[in-house]
């Protein structure tokens, strides 16, 4: 039984599910056939129910399968199995020369849980991390092997696919040839400076910017620039250059943080925030995250200022990113260029989700769209008014799994029961 299993931050405890950990292809194939409800765990980086599978279903962890990580110079792709986190990833596709096009601010996360839940990095031309995957191989509910590339009518939703199509058991990904990336911190940048044309003017001025607030007087402690040195960094004129190393969350020690002050280096060991080698502590935080139209993003953050007392007290840190539209059918950031508003609570439920209730209040005129693996409470209903594709993907989700083997109650909340 999987009654001690919690996710990474401790908030979900996966109970009256039996963990189960295949150690190759044939016993996943087995453990899905058998299955009466499967979900798959990833890394445990959502902090929702979303990987629950409920009362006598299977947790699946797929941490014991052989490592599969398969570079292929020529065409500039790799494959990642579906356990294989981005760190280790990333190190073995810099040792061939080659890069990801971005990645998130947390390297220890899985890559199929990653994209299953549209999770991304930053930058106004950067897609999710969804965006450089090519190709998607995963167990069906029968147990069947399929792959499906990107001219297959079917792609556009069996990356982005909250788990409830099949095991990813790999992800065929492209690459492109490695570069090194130079980070800059800047701090105090006043939010009344920011009218449109200058917020998109501050969110293009680096490969991948960042703003960080904790909410407690207008504006931001702190700008994170990610610049590729292979490409200009323009003048920065709204706020000083930082004196010292910094740290997302005030207070924390920056000793974990990737390498700031200019000081160039490989693309993986800079585009995360956070080092590889160190592993975060757990128990400490709940999270949530909103998309909205990049174009509201002014409006936006004058609407969350507005209620900046309420926010304040249970917040640790609120990050500002964008992202650039994708076709994924249920990606946040699906056929619409968007500006993600993060925000990383305390690790008390009960304080932060009547903020959170409050949060998706202010953003509701901008039509938000949750991350999938995050604290949300927009019911699903609303939510499949945001989704034009919705349609298309319940009609494959029943095609492929007719049983409801890969469904749960979060998936039923979107998918209908």
């Amino acid at each position: 039984m999987a009654g001690s299993v919690t996710n990474w931050a401790g908030n979900i405890t996966y109970t009256g599910a039996e963990l189960r950990r295949p150690r190759g292809p044939e016993e996943l194939r087995a453990l899905v056939r058998g299955g009466s409800r499967v979900r798959v765990l990833g890394s445990g980086h959502s902090f929702n129910r979303i990987a629950d599978p409920g009362e006598g279903g299977v947790l699946l962890s797929l941490d014991a399968m052989p490592r599969r990580i398969e570079v292929d110079p020529g065409a500039r792709t790799v494959v990642a199995g579906g356990g294989v986190r981005y760190a280790e990833l990333a190190r073995e596709v810099h040792a061939h020369g080659l890069a990801l096009p971005n990645m998130a601010s947390l390297p220890h996360i899985s890559v199929a849980g990653s994209v299953a839940t549209g999770t991304h990095g930053s930058g106004v031309t950067n897609g999710p991390l969804a965006s450089a995957v090519r190709e998607v191989e995963l167990v069906t509910a029968a147990g069947d092997l399929l792959r499906i590339g990107r001219r297959d009518a079917r792609f556009g939703a069996v990356v982005t696919s909250l788990g409830a199509l099949g095991v990813v058991t790999a992800l065929t990904l492209d690459l492109e040839p490695a570069y090194e990336v130079e980070q800059h911190v800047f701090t105090e940048l006043p939010l009344d400076v920011l009218d449109p044309e200058t917020f998109e003017r501050v969110m293009a001025s680096a490969y991948s910017v960042s703003l960080f607030t904790d909410w407690r007087a207008p504006g931001f402690r702190q700008v994170w620039l990610k610049r590729r040195t292979d490409r200009p960094l323009p003048p920065f004129p709204w706020a000083e250059p930082a004196t010292e190393k910094m740290h997302p969350v005030p207070g924390m020690p920056a000793v974990n943080c990737t390498e700031q002050f200019g000081v160039p280096g490989p693309w993986h060991e800079r585009l995360p925030h956070f080092r590889a080698e160190f592993t975060p502590s757990s128990g400490e935080e709940l999270q949530s995250e909103y998309l909205v139209p990049r174009g509201h993003a002014v409006e936006a953050l004058h609407a969350l200022d507005a209620i900046r007392a309420t926010i304040a007290p249970v917040l640790q840190t609120c990050e500002i990113r964008t992202v650039a539209a994708d076709e994924q059918w249920l990606s946040p950031a699906h056929g619409r260029d968007s500006v993600a508003f993060h925000f990383t609570w305390i690790a008390e439920a009960g304080a932060v989700l009547p903020v959170v209730g409050r949060v998706e209040e202010a953003l509701a005129p901008f039509a938000p769209r949750p991350h999938w693996g995050k604290v949300f409470t927009v019911p699903g209903a609303e939510l499949a008014d945001r989704y034009p594709r919705l349609a298309d993907f319940r009609a494959l989700a029943a095609d492929l799994d007719g049983a409801g083997v890969f469904r749960n109650a979060f998936t039923d909340a979107l998918l209908g029961a």
